[in-house]
């Protein structure tokens, strides 16, 4: 009779065991799949932002250290997607990314100031639709993060609580970093004015 109450626990541990594992993985695999989402939107904006450039070069010339450092944020952003790509897990390569996102919008919004006082550009039918779908795209990475800070989210809660905390430190499933992209703008208390 011992024996079998010992081999009912050790059953009952066992599929405990690969049922918290398996929740485990399939939550690590919901972050991951997210990721990707961001990745498709992100790809999509640093397609677009050379074309913008393109188009606003002919009519800023003298603002030509504006372009560049759009292109240069452009070029560090797509660097830091690549590498959190790779490794989604990696807290420090999401850092990165959030970091040369955070660059390459306050550069996008230094351009589109810009391009808000040339009413040439502005009304440039080409450039007219490159902003119309890069605010799009925006728009489309936006809930692309949200959904990827939710799956890490459950993932980390997944992990977090007892006794999965116990089978994720064995078994090397490490905390998820969320993407979360600074944008002192967004932070700061808006102005009203009445005239």
């Amino acid at each position: 009779m011992t024996m079998m109450i010992l081999l009912a626990v050790i059953a009952v541990t066992i599929i405990g065991f690969v049922a918290i594992y398996n929740r485990l993985v399939s939550a690590r695999n919901g972050y991951k799949n997210a990721f990707a989402q961001i990745d498709v939107q992100l790809t999509r904006r640093y397609d677009l932002v050379p074309n913008l450039v393109d188009t606003a070069k002919g009519y800023l010339a003298h603002e030509r250290g504006t372009l560049e450092a759009v292109t240069t944020a452009r070029n560090s952003a797509l660097a830091g997607l690549k590498s959190a790509a790779s490794d989604p897990g990696n807290p420090a390569a999401i850092s990165q990314l959030a970091g040369a996102e955070g660059v390459l919008g306050r550069a996008l919004g230094r351009l589109m100031a810009v391009v808000e006082s040339y009413p040439d550009l502005k009304a440039n039918q080409t450039m007219s639709q490159l902003m119309e779908e890069l605010t799009t795209t925006e728009n489309r990475v936006s809930f692309a993060r949200q959904a990827y800070n939710d799956a890490v989210l459950s993932y980390n809660n997944t992990r977090e609580v007892f006794p999965n905390t116990l089978i994720a430190g064995a078994c090397g499933f490490e905390p998820a970093k969320m993407l979360e992209i600074e944008s002192p703008e967004k932070r700061a208390a808006p102005q009203v004015k009445f005239s």
